[in-house]
């Protein structure tokens, strides 16, 4: 990949009144076909819990050789900077980011037959209406999982038994380096998991999914029917990142452990975490503006004007309270970043891709 070999020329019309406080090193940022960017962006308007600090610049683009010559401009002036997704399964720091926030924003969605190609930045739910409308079968139980496409590869999306690894073909990425495109098997899934996550600095920009025909029909009920199950237990207007922790494997779990688990609470090899979080008690739990649902353990949602310590807060104590009953840790589904010193799941600060 050689495009940014070509002199880019910088943003000119930046002044300092318009970035007081951030000095020069934002200041002469290259101007990029297609590119936007936001001073003092407030994170907390990008991700779902309404919670974060601002980030000294946010940078949103859709064009991979633009965003590609931006995370080299800042790698090579050794500049922090983390990619963000579209923000549901995110926690942010209250006190922001000193540094770069990028967004991949291609939403593009076309049909090729039976494979669909669709940009990182496509709202998950638009591809799964996209899909079913057009008479495809494979991510119809998809329907109602909010977030990009990007995040949803890259934490192995699922519900109702499927997870989006089944019909994914190909997944076009950005390594900081070069642009390249991985197999599905490349892409190493397992449960809520994938190489993505184990190589920080890579950047899913697009995705090609081979789906199979089904009948329209049939897939529009079963997307629906399923919208409205997720809609009534996670309401889109609730500032949550739906379920908190990832369900437990029953195989990874010691037996006397799973000894005390009522089999039919066992679903495809899973228990779900909401099940031990019952058994402590979690519903109802309350920490400043944030609560755990009345009606779901492993639902926690901002419910005024949380704080991100909060949120923590109600993490931790959650997590210790299961592992003092059960001895096993929940691990979160949800991502950190901010933090210092870090926490939980949030990996390196820099050149990070996150939900």
């Amino acid at each position: 990949m050689e495009f940014w070999l070509a002199r880019p020329t910088y943003n000119e019309d930046v002044t300092a009144s318009q970035a007081p406080d951030l000095g020069a090193p934002y200041l002469d940022f290259p101007v990029l076909p297609d590119v936007s960017l936001r001073y003092a962006a407030p994170l907390s308007e990008y991700t779902r819990f309404g919670i974060g600090g601002p980030a000294d610049l946010l940078v949103e683009t859709g064009n991979p050789e633009s965003f590609a010559v931006a995370i080299h401009w800042l790698r090579t002036r050794q500049l922090p900077h983390v990619v963000l997704g579209g923000g549901t399964n995110l926690v942010v720091a209250d006190g922001g980011y000193a540094g770069v926030v990028l967004r991949f924003t291609d939403r593009a969605i076309r049909q090729d037959g039976h494979h669909i190609h669709c940009g990182a930045g496509a709202e998950l739910m638009d591809l799964v209406q996209f899909s079913v409308d057009a008479g495809l079968e494979g991510i119809q139980t998809l329907m109602g999982i909010p977030g990009w496409v990007g995040a949803a590869i890259y934490g192995n999306a699922g519900a109702y038994g499927h997870s989006i690894e089944e019909v994914v073909e190909r997944v076009d990425f950005f390594d900081g380096e070069a642009l390249r495109s991985f197999t599905r098997a490349e892409c190493q899934f397992r449960y809520r998991e994938s190489i993505f996550k184990r190589n920080k600095q890579w950047t899913i920009l697009r995705a090609t999914l081979q789906l199979k025909p089904g009948d329209r029909d049939a897939l529009q009920k079963i997307a629906a029917d399923i919208l409205a199950t997720r809609n009534a237990k996670f309401p889109p207007t609730m500032r949550c990142a739906g379920s908190i922790f990832k369900n437990q494997l029953a195989a990874e779990l010691l037996p006397a452990i799973l000894a005390q688990v009522p089999t039919s609470v066992i679903r495809e090899g899973k228990i779900p975490s909401a099940w031990f979080l019952e058994q402590i008690g979690a519903k109802g739990r309350r920490i400043g503006g944030i609560q755990v649902a009345e009606y779901h353990a492993n639902l926690i949602y901002n419910d005024g004007d949380a704080t991100a310590d909060d949120l923590c807060d109600m993490i931790d104590q959650l997590k210790a309270d299961v592992f003092a009953r059960f001895g096993i840790t929940l691990e979160e589904e949800v991502q950190y970043f901010g933090f210092e010193p870090p926490r939980g799941q949030r990996p390196d600060a820099t050149n990070t891709p996150v939900a």
